[in-house]
Formats: C-alpha cells, structure tokens, sequence
C-alpha cells in the first residue's frame, strides 16, 4: 500500500544512503520528492565529502536541475568553466548539450551539503563528456488492483557502436 504523502518533511529526518565507487564519488544521500506527492518534481538531499562528487560530469537534454548549497563549499563544473561555491549559493544546470553540462565536486575540508531539484521527464538522455558516453532512459508507472509498479527502458553506450536503422530487422 501507498504510502500518503507529506506537506512537510525536515530534512533531518531523511533516511539517508551512504555510496562509494573509486577514487572520487562518494555521498551520503537521498531523493525524497515522491514523499511529498511530488510527480514532475525530482528531489534529493546530498552530503559528499570532501575531495568527492556525488556524479559524473554530465548534461541533460531535457530535464533541467537546480542546486542550492545548504553548508560547506566547492567547485562548480559548468561547461568549459568552474566556479567556486558556498553555502547560500544557487546553480542552475538547464537543459542542453555539453555547454550545460555541471557537475558539483567538494574542494573544501567540511562535508558539502546540498539540495538538488529536477524536473522528471518520462523520457531522457544524458550525456558524460569526460567519458563520451550516453544514457538513454524512460520511466512509466504501471497501475495494478494491489500496488503500483514502476517499469523502465535503460541504456548506456557510447556513439561508436552506432547500428543502421535497419539492422537485425527480418526481411530487411
């Protein structure tokens, strides 16, 4: 059964997940705007640690995020550009090619804690420029009598293993 959702939620009391993969990704987190009844609206409340990231390097082509830096500070990957940030600090990170790609890195010695907001589209593609490779993802809840269950199309390639429209197509 569903659970109801929330008008308010402090933050304090998230059930937070702690990750780790290589050298420079690690965050303590979660993404809690289903628990507010939030259906286009994606958010999540991260704590990275210093000399981290929570993600890659990445772009969006049609969700837009925004981030607001709730303590600590770092670096802001923007494009070509990096711009230090601080607690108070606002990013926006529209959607585009890689001139909007973003990515949030700690360069401080205090645990960066931030929010970030994004619009949900049912369908999306994210690029990585530093890697060169792609995710091609959709999402579509399925209604059943006894519960609802979330279904979804997910993909990460790189260009290079391009096929023809007609490839593997019997009678083509």
């Amino acid at each position: 059964m569903a659970t109801e959702p929330k008008a308010v939620i402090n933050t304090a009391d998230l059930k937070l997940d702690h990750w780790k993969q290589g050298e420079l990704y690690e965050s303590t987190d979660t993404s809690f705007g289903a628990l507010l009844g939030l259906a286009g609206l994606g958010v999540s409340y991260n704590e990275v640690p210093p000399g981290k990231s929570g993600c890659p390097f990445h772009n969006h082509h049609v969700e837009d995020e925004l981030f607001y830096v709730i303590a600590g500070s770092g670096e802001y990957r923007f494009g070509d550009a990096r711009h230090v940030i601080k607690a108070g600090d606002v990013l926006g990170a529209p959607a585009g090619g890689p001139e909007t790609a973003h990515q949030i890195i700690n360069t401080g010695t205090a645990t960066l804690v931030y929010l970030g907001i994004s619009t949900m589209a049912k369908t999306e593609i994210v690029e990585y420029p530093d890697s060169g490779k792609f995710l091609a993802k959709t999402n579509w809840a399925k209604t059943n009598r006894d519960n609802t269950e979330t279904r979804r199309f997910r993909h990460i390639g790189r260009p290079e293993g391009d096929l023809d429209y007609w490839d593997g197509e019997p009678g083509a």
